[in-house]
């Protein structure tokens, strides 16, 4: 694998970091600026939002200059989003620079992911994809853990500021690795969006917000289900999340190697176990041992579909992947605010804390439906045009002959 993929794995690995972070620095956070736990969660819900809205934004503003330079911009605004975050003098201040970080976020996976594929052969893209997003897998072992205990150590501000050097980092990483590759010549914005128009990119994009969906609908509760249901204290959750975080970088291992060899058989695999995953954590839950090992699999069978998904939207989306493969990635954060909303929605209405459980099997089943659906359209549409060649290739021989 190229050099050039580990600097965008660092740029991964920061925004990561300052993506998941700030779940375990809400308490500090909100103290300092004497607002409410609810109303710190603004920088989640803020942060998410950022990243939908901002992938697609920032894609279109990048279409007239290289990929490099704007990969090297979007590391620039994510820098400028944590350190106004890390010095922000009121919670409005640092809300704004959540959200101007959140902008770089989705754009820099997208156009991240079309790099990374193009920097090797063929048969590697997947895996390619994979060692990028690596670096978001092990952020959440290595990068949140550690900026959390730092953050309730020396102060949250402390940890942004951390993050932002890891920008910097990153930035020069990317400007003295990544290979200067120009924009593709005759694409345009146009050319972009018409990618839309293609069934099989909008089925991926719908995969990617259920089956990643699937996921985040019992990590998003995660913490009062093993305190409340599975026994554990609460100084344990952060360890268990260690062990969700260890699962992911597997699975995204794992899914980006066999997804170059069989893309969709991968995703069957994946898809229908994490499906039946989540319906046994409503019972394994009740157990410590199991309850952790199922943390593990859910992390795991949940970022084994990641790779096969965002090259399944390059593929059907070729010659204008760039839009395409960022909308992808705000659509991982459509998911996950769909099934924390769907999980909460079920927790009130009494059906206990394991209960999101069933939410996400239902929305890993919901993407393998679809993962089928998308492959019977697929060969339906080659069938016809596999007869017309095999034909036009017979009336050639025949004519060769006479």
């Amino acid at each position: 694998m190229p050099l050039a993929l580990l600097a965008l794995a660092i740029g991964a690995f920061g925004i990561g970091t300052t993506e998941f972070v700030i779940m375990g620095l809400l308490p500090e956070v909100a103290s300092d600026y004497g607002v409410s736990i609810p109303t710190a969660g603004y920088l989640v819900t803020g942060y998410a939002l950022g990243v939908m809205f901002g992938a697609p934004l920032m894609t279109v503003l990048g279409t007239r200059i290289s990929r490099k330079r704007m990969l090297m911009l979007l590391m620039g605004l994510f820098i400028a989003g944590n350190l106004l975050s890390a010095l922000a003098p009121a919670f409005s201040v640092m809300l704004t620079g959540r959200i101007i970080a959140s902008l770089a976020h989705g754009a820099f996976f997208g156009i991240g992911s079309v790099v990374a594929a193009d920097l090797v052969a063929p048969d590697k893209k997947a895996g390619a994809i994979a060692m990028m997003f690596t670096g978001l897998t092990v952020a959440n072992v290595v990068g949140v853990p550690l900026g959390t205990l730092v953050g309730q150590s020396v102060g949250w501000r402390v940890t942004f500021g951390i993050v932002a050097a890891l920008g910097v980092i990153g930035l020069a990483g990317i400007a003295r690795l990544v290979p200067d590759m120009p924009k593709a010549e005759g694409v345009r914005l146009r050319h972009e969006l018409a990618a839309f128009k293609n069934v099989q990119v909008l089925l991926a994009m719908a995969m990617t917000v259920l089956g990643f969906g699937g996921v985040f609908a019992a990590i998003t509760y995660i913490a009062p289900m093993m305190t409340q249901v599975a026994g554990f204290a609460d100084g344990s959750v952060t360890w268990l999340l260690v062990l969700f975080g260890l699962g992911m970088v597997g699975g995204n291992l794992v899914g980006g190697r066999f997804a170059d060899r069989a893309l969709m058989p991968m995703l069957y695999v994946s898809l229908g176990a994490l499906a039946v995953v989540l319906a046994l954590f409503t019972v394994t839950a009740h157990d410590k041992l199991l309850s952790a090992i199922t943390i593990a699999l859910i992390g795991a069978l949940g970022f084994a579909t990641v790779p096969p998904l965002q090259k399944r939207v390059l593929d059907q989306a070729h010659g204008a992947p760039t839009l395409a493969s960022a909308v992808n990635i705000g659509a991982f954060n459509l998911g996950n605010a769909l099934s924390a909303w769907l999980g909460g929605l079920v927790i009130a209405a009494g059906l206990g804390y394991t209960a999101p459980n069933w939410v996400g099997a239902a929305l890993a089943t919901g993407a393998l439906v679809l993962a089928l659906v998308s492959a019977a359209l697929e060969r339906r549409a080659d069938g016809p045009s596999t007869v017309v060649t095999r034909s036009a290739r017979a009336e050639q021989r025949a004519a060769v002959h006479q």
